[in-house]
């Protein structure tokens, strides 16, 4: 069973172990919750936020590496063991960006008498295909026609129009049945038009939409560093 330490007795804690204490800039935080994980937390996301993502680097100058598409509401995230005695800095900036109209993908229930998956999935690579963008793009378009193709029994082609200039990149988003908010399942890169999925079990039947993209001004960097792992002398 997990228990709940209250921050304060917790911060007591790990400064009487001679663990730094919580870096803080601009309300973002890093806080160790042990010798190797870490946990971030920060204030709301700008107004009009379409998400956010949470970056990691081991060095001050990069690169950076996108640990996870989170929603607008996000304000906290947590990084599990980590490498020993490193240093970790962290940042979240926001996403901007409209999503297309909603398609619903309805596949069966998997079953074990059904025949072996394709396994020749080079249609699922993501790729761009000109003929498919009918507008003149702008900043901030939403994309348009998106379409959800079953091709295998695991697996849905998701074609559309790119209306974006000047985008990051674009998200695949999935809300599957049932669920309560928005995830994304993919991301791809900008000009992007045409890409598959094989989906999860809780995949089979939801909604998806894509989304493109552009990334907002990064919070100021915070920094954590592990200690030993569990268990070394």
């Amino acid at each position: 069973m997990r228990t709940t330490v209250p921050a304060a007795a917790l911060l007591a804690l790990l400064t009487a172990c001679g663990a730094p204490p919580p870096a803080a800039a601009d309300g973002l935080t890093a806080t160790l919750t042990s010798p190797v994980d870490v946990t971030l937390r920060w204030p709301a996301a700008e107004p009009g936020a379409a998400g956010q993502i949470v970056e990691f680097a081991t060095d001050a100058a990069g690169p950076w590496t996108i640990l996870a598409f989170l929603p607008a509401d996000a304000r906290a995230y947590d990084h599990p063991d980590l490498m020993p005695e490193t240093t970790f800095h962290y940042r979240v900036r926001p996403l901007r960006g409209e999503a297309s109209p909603v398609v619903d993908v309805r596949l069966p229930p998997a079953g074990a008498d059904e025949p072996a998956a394709d396994t020749d999935l080079g249609w699922a690579d993501p790729r761009t295909e000109p003929a498919r963008n009918t507008g003149a793009p702008r900043p901030g378009g939403a994309p348009t026609g998106l379409a959800a193709t079953v091709m295998t029994r695991d697996a849905v082609r998701f074609t559309w129009s790119d209306n974006a200039a000047g985008e990051d990149g674009q998200l695949l988003e999935v809300l599957p049945a049932g669920a309560a908010a928005w995830t994304v399942a993919m991301a791809v890169d900008p000009d992007v038009n045409a890409v598959g999925l094989m989906t999860l079990a809780t995949e089979r039947r939801a909604s998806f939409r894509v989304r493109a993209v552009t990334y907002g001004p990064a919070s100021p960097v915070v920094r954590a560093r592990t200690g030993r792992a569990p268990g070394d002398s």
